[in-house]
């Protein structure tokens, strides 16, 4: 049976202090996880980083490295992010115990992002906007901000134990959910669908805004609950059809 495990990932942007990164990678391999990947980190791993990830080397050695969050999620079928703020422009957010329900059993050939930000500022708000979903961790009001590697052990030791509950109960889903398609393919889709809701003059001219916050919803939409191939073939269908009978008009 395919271990699915293995199709998560998690993807810390921009982290500052390796002893974070390294205290990271032992913590997922304490959850049975190891794929990490790291967005702009750090050039050189340090001795600190080697001693926090004890026993856990091979999670630290085996990390990729991106230049951009864009590459490291692009081949990735669903995307959350671990975040303390939440509010309408962040669409949907759910308590951490509830969300990585969504994870639990990810079919073989899927993959599934967890994304976290940096240790002074979490993840910004463009970031967040590449999520289908937030989750958020509960803490003291007085003092919500985790540190890195302990909001990374918190979100591994939730994902173990509800897959844990899911065996206990007979519950495991793993293998009956159809692969979504790749966030770098739900791009391309998006340009098209907002090229489409141009021509047909859904939005009014030169209203950037209400464009921008029609296909923010629509990115978290489709984003938290992902669609397959077949779909994004027939969604991009619709799209060449409505190209096809409107004419294209000059820029505003």
């Amino acid at each position: 049976m395919n271990n699915w495990k293995d199709s998560i990932y998690f993807v810390l942007v921009e982290p500052r202090e390796w002893g974070n990164i390294g205290s990271s990678a032992r913590a997922m391999k304490n959850m049975g996880f190891r794929n990490l990947c790291l967005v702009r980190p750090p050039r050189e791993v340090t001795e600190e980083a080697q001693r926090m990830a004890h026993n856990s080397l091979d999670v630290l050695d085996n990390a990729e490295r991106f230049d951009t969050l864009a590459e490291a999620i692009s081949d990735k079928h669903i995307v959350a992010g671990i975040a303390r703020r939440t509010g309408k422009r962040r669409g949907l957010c759910l308590p951490l115990e509830k969300g990585v329900e969504r994870f639990i059993g990810t079919p073989e050939g899927s993959k599934a992002a967890l994304l976290f930000g940096r240790e002074d500022r979490g993840l910004y708000n463009e970031e967040v906007d590449e999520c289908g979903l937030v989750l958020t961790i509960p803490a003291n009001k007085e003092h919500p901000s985790l540190n890195l590697s302990h909001a990374v052990m918190v979100v591994a030791y939730e994902l173990a134990k509800a897959e844990y509950a899911g065996e206990r109960d007979g519950q495991r889903t793993a293998g009956k959910r159809k692969v979504a398609v790749s966030h770098g393919e739900l791009s391309v889709l998006f340009e098209r669908i907002t090229k489409a809701l141009r021509l047909l003059d859904y939005i009014q001219r030169g209203d950037r805004d209400i464009e921008r916050h029609i296909m923010e919803n629509l990115r978290h939409f489709i984003g938290r609950a992902g669609i397959t191939d077949w779909e994004l073939k027939m969604l991009h269908g619709l799209c060449s059809q409505i190209e096809k009978k409107v004419p294209e008009k000059e820029a505003p």
